[in-house]
């Protein structure tokens, strides 16, 4: 009996830019574990297609007529069990925490390497969600000149020390910083950090600041 082959995950690609488009269609055709389903114009047409049809990832750009990225991100998060991925030019980086509150599963940059958007798209399917680090760094200026934002948490959930903890690792403080800047051991700042990550169900660092900012786990 010949062994059943791996499921393959199903890509729509939306940029308004057909040369990219089909270049990417091209390139993510090559790797055996994808199958592009189909190329649209703009999100009105990707949220569309996703309603309609199955599909388990949807590259979005961010600049598109009709509906953008960030709005269609938001519309096939809520209506489909699509994963959207912004794959965007560093231009875009303004609707970078739009993108990320509206469900965006990953957030990547078009000059990346293709395997770079391969590792990233079977990560995402794999209930990951990914940021380059200069899209991190980019949160973590926001919030560094935006003193007036306030975290989407639950605060009842988490004492006054891991709330501050969490606002101090989505400013992008490391452990020996945090440890500085409130007093107290690099052990105890891990303890806290540890039990941050139990009440969430989070598994790292970024995924807690990406939480302290919107609120969403996912």
């Amino acid at each position: 009996m010949a062994p059943l082959e791996p499921k393959k995950i199903k890509l729509i690609i939306a940029d308004d830019n057909s040369f990219i488009r089909e270049g990417l269609k091209i390139i993510l055709n090559t790797y055996e574990e994808f199958e592009v389903l189909d190329t649209v114009n703009d999100g009105k047409e990707a949220m569309e297609y996703c309603i309609k049809h199955v599909v388990d990832i949807a590259l979005l750009d961010v600049r598109m007529p009709n509906m953008n990225g960030v709005e269609a991100t938001k519309l096939i998060s809520e209506q489909t069990k699509t994963k959207p991925i912004i794959l965007t030019t560093f231009d875009d980086d303004e609707y970078i925490l739009e993108a990320i509150k509206n469900g965006a599963k990953g957030y990547l940059l078009k000059n990346n390497d293709p395997e770079r958007i391969r590792d990233a798209i079977k990560s995402v399917m794999n209930g990951n969600s990914i940021l380059q680090d200069v899209v991190l760094e980019k949160i973590k200026s926001n919030l560094s000149e935006n003193k007036e934002t306030e975290s989407k948490i639950d605060a009842s959930l988490f004492t006054e020390r891991e709330r501050e903890i969490m606002s101090l690792i989505a400013k992008g403080y490391s452990n020996k910083a945090i440890s500085k800047q409130l007093f107290i051991s690099e052990g105890t700042v891990a303890n806290y950090i540890t039990s941050i990550l139990g009440k969430t169900r989070l598994e790292h660092r970024t995924q807690i600041a990406i939480y302290y900012i919107t609120g969403k786990v996912e």
